[in-house]
């Protein structure tokens, strides 16, 4: 046994011989004499010692085990990355590598390593990390990526809406319970095909002067980033998704302006049109020419109800609630909705798997270029009507 159980089996002894000293002790009021008190103490103190030399004893053997390691101790385990992580898939630094290799000729020297991301049509997908990069270019391209509810979808995605809610009503004692009937419904998300296709020069593939990569990447986000914004805000669900502004999909036309131009009491009549839930979250999108329009409005003896951010980043406001402006927000003209009101959360954006990239070198290899294409899937569906109120203009 060792001095440390030895040292420990003492002082439970100890402790277990304390404890029945005092309940032997004890007089007919539970109390101890002070003689036996003293006594008490010091059985008590003798377990406290105890303690002090294991905890001693304990650090020593800790410290002797310490000294005995070697200096210096080999490294068995697999080098990582600076970050600790090891990038994997089509992140892997041989994939990125690789797949500038192929731009640059041609697909004449295309490495193994991209076997992982032959798409069924030839074509390669992009790495992870540039997957990631172009989805950042359309969120900061698009404003309704950073207002929407965006989800991923493998297939069809059904989305349940509640059509009706019960509703309480008062009884007589006794009396005969009512019953309503809860009705439900359902918006399938689809998905819809998008591309868009650049020339570049074989002089610039070759030399990658100018940085291929983000000159690809920008241009790419860009043009799928403004594709989208339009069918999200103007789309029929013909062929692309169905945008807020539209009559039958969209959100409810809650007010027609009372004149030919909007008034700064068509916009408060706008606001107070949606359900006060929804205006916790609200927001205005609105074109930038008829935002022109809005900001000139004034309130009686108040002033002008525009109230523009002071702070970076933060956007302005109008009659206190944010504005986001899209140049495809439908221009103010007789009979068309003009200005959106409401909680763009619940229009749902649906990513169908991930985009794909691709090279277009026969079509264009009598002019000296080559095409690059860069394909999406994605459907747009506003899943609550009433969560978005459109303005409209006289017609």
């Amino acid at each position: 046994m060792s001095k440390i159980l030895e040292l420990q089996e003492q002082r439970k002894k100890a402790w277990d011989g304390a404890k029945a000293f005092v309940e032997s002790k004890r007089d007919k009021d539970g109390l101890l004499s002070e003689e036996d008190a003293k006594t008490y103490a010091q059985m008590e103190q003798k377990v406290k010692n105890y303690g002090v030399e294991i905890e001693r004893l304990q650090a020593m053997e800790t410290m002797e085990n310490q000294l005995s390691q070697p200096v210096n101790i080999p490294i068995v385990s697999q080098p990582m990355k600076p970050d600790g992580k090891e990038k994997v898939g089509r992140a892997r630094d041989e994939y990125k590598d690789g797949m500038l290799q192929a731009l640059r000729t041609n697909f004449r020297q295309v490495s193994n390593v991209l076997s992982e991301g032959i798409d069924g049509d030839g074509g390669y997908l992009v790495p992870d990390e540039y997957d990631s990069r172009l989805i950042d270019v359309l969120e900061e391209e698009n404003i309704m990526r950073g207002l929407a509810t965006v989800i991923t979808t493998s297939g069809q995605h059904k989305i349940n809406i509640a059509g009706s809610k019960p509703a309480a009503s008062w009884i007589e004692e006794s009396g005969e319970l009512t019953f309503g009937d809860a009705k439900f419904s359902q918006i399938l998300m689809d998905a819809h095909k998008l591309h868009v296709a650049v020339k570049v020069t074989e002089e610039l593939l070759y030399d990658n002067a100018l940085g291929l990569e983000n000159y690809l990447l920008t241009q790419f986000g860009k043009a799928l980033a403004n594709a989208e914004e339009d069918a999200f805000l103007n789309g029929d669900g013909v062929g692309r998704p169905l945008g807020i502004f539209d009559e039958t999909g969209g959100g409810q036309a809650g007010v027609t302006t009372a004149g030919a131009n909007i008034s700064a009491d068509d916009i408060i009549s706008l606001v107070y049109a949606l359900k006060r839930p929804y205006r916790k979250n609200a927001a205005f999108i609105v074109n930038d020419q008829t935002l022109s329009a809005i900001r000139k409005l004034k309130e009686t003896n108040v002033g002008y109800i525009w109230q523009a951010s002071f702070q970076a980043g933060e956007p302005d406001r109008l009659l206190g609630y944010p504005v986001y402006t899209s140049a495809y927000a439908p221009l103010a003209e007789a009979g068309k909705p003009v200005l959106a009101f409401g909680d763009y959360s619940y229009y749902n954006i649906g990513d169908r798997g991930t985009r794909s990239f691709g090279e277009l070198r026969e079509l264009f290899a009598g002019n000296g270029m080559i095409g690059f294409l860069a394909k999406e899937r994605v459907d747009g569906k506003l899943v609550l009507p009433e969560a978005v109120q459109i303005l409209k203009m006289k017609g």
